[in-house]
């Protein structure tokens, strides 16, 4: 058992509430026990400069913490005049995560940008918002299809993505801060339901970890991702 109770193949408790912003293409407030972050899906009607003339479209992501999304305030990034390094690698993260599972020549000569706001940080934050801003998107993308801007669904698989660790010497998944700011290896799994694997994260903190340590983390996050497809299929409604 650990300090929150939970055993070491259980995830915390995931919500998705969908819809929440009225003028947003798509949205989802993703809740992964006290992390919360609200995915948006904005419809852009060109692509970047550098796609004119492809036939193809793009996906971008945004992401940023408020400042009281933590135990104390910190600073807004636009306050400081540019975005940390932290800022910039979750976001292209999460556009890689999304743009892997999606026809981007389905979209028409368009840019979705997906905005992550952590409004309360518990670890986990770029996962959660991976898991959220799938989403938002199917949802932008279900919009498009009923207003016949495009002819088919462009999304060929899913993703989520989710924490595992290393603490004691003992694989657990979904870590929440205090797992993560103690464990000696800490990595994050995005993972299609299909079966691929989009990206790993994976640091020794403390000792180097074994080739055998890393599966037995990735057969857990398989498992934490299963059941975060199964609460998407439900927030998109195609359960």
């Amino acid at each position: 058992m650990r300090l929150s109770g939970r055993t070491v193949d259980e995830m915390r408790t995931v919500t998705m509430e969908t819809g929440v912003l009225k003028h947003a293409e798509g949205s989802c407030l993703v809740k992964c026990g006290d992390t919360h972050v609200l995915c948006v899906a904005s419809l852009e009607g060109s692509a970047p400069r550098w796609l004119r003339d492809t036939g193809k479209g793009w996906i971008t992501a945004e992401y940023g913490m408020l400042p009281r999304a933590t135990h104390e305030r910190i600073a807004r990034e636009a306050a400081k005049g540019k975005q940390s390094g932290r800022t910039l690698e979750i976001q292209r993260l999460i556009g890689r995560a999304l743009r892997a599972v999606t026809d981007l020549s389905a979209i028409g000569e368009r840019q979705i940008r997906l905005d992550c706001d952590v409004l309360q940080a518990d670890g986990g934050t770029r996962t959660a918002s991976i898991s959220g801003a799938y989403v938002a998107l199917m949802q932008c993308f279900q919009g498009m299809l009923e207003k016949g801007l495009i002819e088919r669904m462009p999304l060929r698989d899913q993703v989520a993505a989710v924490s595992c660790g290393l603490l004691d010497d003992k694989a657990i998944l979904d870590l929440d801060y205090q797992e993560d700011s103690s464990a000696q290896t800490d990595a994050n799994f995005v993972l299609t339901r299909e079966g691929g694997l989009v990206e790993i994260q994976a640091t020794a903190e403390q000792k180097p970890f074994s080739e055998e340590s890393l599966l037995r983390m990735l057969r857990l996050a398989r498992i934490g991702c299963d059941g975060i497809f199964a609460i998407q299929d439900q927030a998109t409604g195609t359960d």
